[in-house]
């Protein structure tokens, strides 16, 4: 197991600084999701443990060692890509055993440890296929096993799922997160869908123009963001202070749209004035959008609306959200853009 420390690193392209002293520490079997928007430096992050980029400056470590002089292909860091790469004329089980190959391991060496990674990824009795025979989601576990095979320290998967359908992805991330566990691989994971990053991290890293906004554990980002765009990226409702306070039109008034009820015109708990929208009856639940005063779009789900009560499209109605809901974060020059 390998503890895995990016120290105060930037990288440019060119004249544009992509990776801004970005700093963040993985202990040895840790599976940490890079997650943000695109273009926000992920998977810089990820070619600059490879070895694949140089950085400007700062340091990349392996169990408190530097690697920047150490050769790529020796660092002992395994790469997924988002499309698998796979050598066209070679068969499941000489794609999977090539980086063994190219280390010179015997023939018996490589056959055992081929099937044992066709195991670990489900792939029984498909060894002599060839990539164009296979499914995508087939494809992508090829690719996961050559990376697995030759026993690397460090893990680095570049949203490698986000080609598939949705219920591959699931299974997909079911069997990185099983594998992962079982085999104890220090890992990085990068993509941009935060129910992907929930679901298989153990800390989350939310990047924003090449720094980190927040690093936590996957509940402190859902419920505890410390930032008006960490909010944002999370699903949070991010209204004017000054729709609840006048004093407060410098800030932002957040809340999750889980706690957001929809009520009457007259109804003296509501806070914020509008207009339905529109209302999905979903039988145990109901999906309502409504279009505030200032002309923000809120949307929610509701479980109970009685249904003699429930407004129309068009009618005036308010929302209440419960003070012990509501977060308030500064508007600044970063989260400017939120509000317009």
């Amino acid at each position: 197991m390998t503890t895995l420390t990016l120290d105060r690193l930037s990288v440019d392209y060119g004249e544009t600084r992509a990776l801004r002293e970005f700093t963040l520490s993985i202990g040895a079997a840790e599976l940490v999701t890079l997650l943000g928007p695109s273009g926000c430096g992920k998977t810089t992050v990820l070619k600059a443990v490879a070895g694949l980029l140089a950085p400007a400056a700062g340091d990349v470590r392996f169990d408190g060692a530097s690697v920047l002089s150490v050769p790529t292909e020796a660092r002992g860091a395994a790469m997924v890509f988002q499309k698998p790469l796979l050598f066209p004329h070679l068969t499941v089980a000489e794609n999977i055993g090539f980086g063994l190959k190219m280390r010179r391991q015997s023939r018996a060496e490589i056959d055992a440890r081929v099937a044992q990674a066709i195991e670990w990824v489900r792939l029984p009795g498909l060894e002599k296929r060839r990539p164009h025979e296979l499914s995508g989601g087939q494809e992508q576990r090829v690719s996961l096993a050559r990376a697995l095979v030759i026993e690397p320290r460090v893990l680095l998967l570049d949203e490698p799922f986000s080609a598939l359908d949705e219920n591959l992805r699931g299974e997909m991330r079911q069997l990185v997160r099983e594998l992962q566990r079982r085999l104890r691989i220090t890992t990085l994971f990068v993509t941009h869908d935060q129910r992907e990053a929930l679901a298989v991290a153990d800390r989350i890293a939310l990047l924003f123009d090449g720094k980190i906004e927040q690093a936590g554990a996957p509940r402190d980002l859902l419920l505890a963001p410390v930032s008006a765009r960490a909010a944002r990226f999370f699903g949070w409702t991010l209204l004017p202070g000054d729709l609840l306070r006048p004093e407060m039109a410098a800030s932002f008034a957040a809340f999750r749209p889980e706690n957001a009820r929809l009520c009457a015109s007259d109804d003296p708990t509501g806070q914020f004035d509008g207009i339905l929208e529109s209302m999905i009856d979903y039988g145990t639940r109901r999906q309502w959008r409504v279009r505030l005063a200032g002309g923000e779009i809120v949307e929610g789900d509701q479980l109970s609306i009685p249904g003699d009560a429930a407004p129309a499209p068009g009618e005036r109605v308010k929302l209440a959200a419960p003070p012990d809901a509501l977060r308030w974060f500064p508007r600044d020059h970063a989260t400017q853009q939120i509000a317009e």
